[in-house]
């Protein structure tokens, strides 16, 4: 058995293929939902009213979307230039923490001004947490994959610290807990969610122009594809590296703003809810193209809502609503291999 990469595949046998997996993933799922003795087609159906059936349902899905969304951008960027940041969880929290040091240490500001530092001192947190591993790449090609990877677990044992002792809330009445933020450090609500969702729609806007149509996006293509052309073509290869990991860490920083400011309204180690990590997915699943994030987004968060709701529609326990979200991720990522790859047989003599 051979795998060999394909020369190029047309738009109709790309939709071919992911039509087909969507199928398999249905048809998989379904005869799991079966074994659990429960109605496929009921189960189904309930997910997506869970995830869309009012406007409750549909703000709850676009909240979960918001963060990931974002991330996924951030993540997107380093992907393009073939620098695995796996440290979006780290990035987030310390985007987070450094927001939560302005409101702490300036309390009384006004909430336009106390959001825009806030927002600032979450990119630069982010930012710098991702430019460690972005330096050492640069400058001694090391394994950026193991070391972003390791500076999760950093960022979330300082935050656990911070938690559990530096700054536990004395009122909690004993438990672990970040003393929440005032109203002046709470983002406003538009059409009853919080705006973190305008946002998002800017960020996708300025790096969908950044990403194809800036200087800086091409040279991290040129890098992505090929670096000795990047070198042939005049490109500072150490100052891409840095500069586009610093800009991806910078947009996980800004998904810790969001969510700390919209969503816990403290800081926590609770923060990331595993975002960082399900990015992963969605940015390979959207081919790192940015309006196609938006979408992927959008419907993983559905998902996962989906399945959260018929925990109790239908008494399915959590484990088994869990492998549902792994059976249709499976399948549908399974598909990229077979867009890119073609598998062939050759019997011995």
């Amino acid at each position: 058995m051979r795998i060999t990469k394909k020369p190029e595949v047309s738009r109709k046998e790309e939709i071919k293929i992911r039509t087909l997996s969507i199928l398999f993933a249905l048809i998989t799922s379904g005869l799991f939902i079966l074994i659990l003795s429960h109605n496929p087609f009921e189960v189904f159906a309930g997910m997506a009213d869970g995830a869309l059936g009012n406007t409750h349902r549909l703000k709850s899905t676009i909240i979960k979307a918001i963060p990931l969304v974002i991330t996924s951008l951030g993540i997107s960027v380093a992907f393009k230039m073939k620098f695995w940041n796996i440290g979006g969880e780290g990035q987030i929290l310390m985007g987070a923490y450094l927001a939560t040091v302005v409101y702490r240490t300036f309390p009384d500001l006004g909430r336009p001004v106390m959001l825009l530092l806030m927002i600032i001192a979450a990119m630069i947190g982010g930012g710098l947490w991702a430019l460690i591993p972005a330096f050492f790449r640069a400058k001694w090609r090391t394994n950026e994959t193991i070391i972003t990877l390791m500076m999760n677990y950093i960022a979330l044992k300082w935050i656990t610290y911070l938690q559990y002792s530096a700054w536990k809330d004395p009122n909690a009445m004993g438990f672990a807990k970040i003393a929440p933020y005032g109203d002046n450090a709470l983002l406003p609500k538009l059409f009853g969610i919080h705006i973190g969702w305008v946002i998002t729609l800017i960020l996708i806007m300025i790096m969908h122009f950044f990403m194809n149509y800036s200087k800086m996006g091409y040279e991290i293509a040129v890098l992505g594809e090929s670096e000795n052309t990047a070198n042939y073509a005049g490109i500072n290869v150490p100052k891409t590296i840095i500069t586009a990991v610093f800009i991806s860490g910078a947009l996980c920083g800004i998904t810790g703003f969001v969510q700390a400011t919209g969503v816990s309204g403290n800081l926590s180690v609770q923060l990331t809810a595993g975002v960082g990590f399900t990015a992963i997915i969605t940015s390979w699943l959207s081919n790192l193209k940015v309006p196609v994030i938006l979408v992927v987004s959008f419907l993983f968060a559905a998902l996962v809502q989906g399945a959260s709701y018929i925990q109790i529609a239908f008494g399915i326990p959590d484990a088994a609503s869990t492998i549902l979200q792994s059976l249709i991720l499976f399948f549908v990522l399974g598909s990229e291999f077979f867009i890119r790859y073609r598998i062939s047989f050759k019997k011995n003599k």
